[in-house]
């Protein structure tokens, strides 16, 4: 599911439940249903249960997810990817580039160009084409375009024509 590693699909479905429980809860009461003021109290209680459920949960540990991207866990290596990205968004690059090349030597054509950018950003262009090549050549669409026929860079990205 779409979920952040170390969080469970509840915690979106949660966020959901309460103040629709509140609406329908609101409505029973206005228009005199029980049934309605019934369904809500057990949308209140599985909202509630299902924050409380993720809170408890343990985040994901990037070691272990760099364990299981090594030995091919597609999963892992999202899950790594996302915390990479994470990193890079609250301002630690270093931490986002060293997940972002775990999950890249796993195979992720996305890792590599992600880690092509912020290299790109952190050294400079020459030292983010290899990675940039990289996701190209594990078909990443985008990465694809930044290379002529013939393999030179194309460094306007407008499309690999001559």
């Amino acid at each position: 599911m779409g979920s952040a590693p170390g969080r469970g699909p509840g915690l979106g479905l949660g966020y959901f439940l309460l103040p629709a429980g509140g609406v329908l809860s609101l409505t029973g009461v206005i228009t005199g249903d029980g049934t309605l003021t019934g369904l809500s109290w057990i949308m209140w209680l599985l909202g509630i249960l299902l924050l409380l459920w993720n809170r408890s949960r343990r985040p994901a540990d990037p070691r272990e997810l760099a364990a299981a991207a090594a030995a091919g866990d597609a999963r892992a290596v999202r899950g790594l990817r996302t915390l990479a990205l994470t990193a890079r968004a609250e301002g630690r690059p270093d931490a986002a580039e060293r997940m972002l090349r775990q999950a890249a030597e796993a195979g992720d054509a996305e890792s590599m160009w992600e880690l092509g950018r912020l290299v790109e950003h952190r050294r400079g262009l020459p030292e983010a084409e290899p990675w940039f090549r990289m996701a190209a050549d594990h078909g990443h669409t985008v990465a694809k375009r930044l290379f002529r026929p013939g393999g030179a860079l194309h460094r306007d990205g407008a499309g690999p024509t001559g």
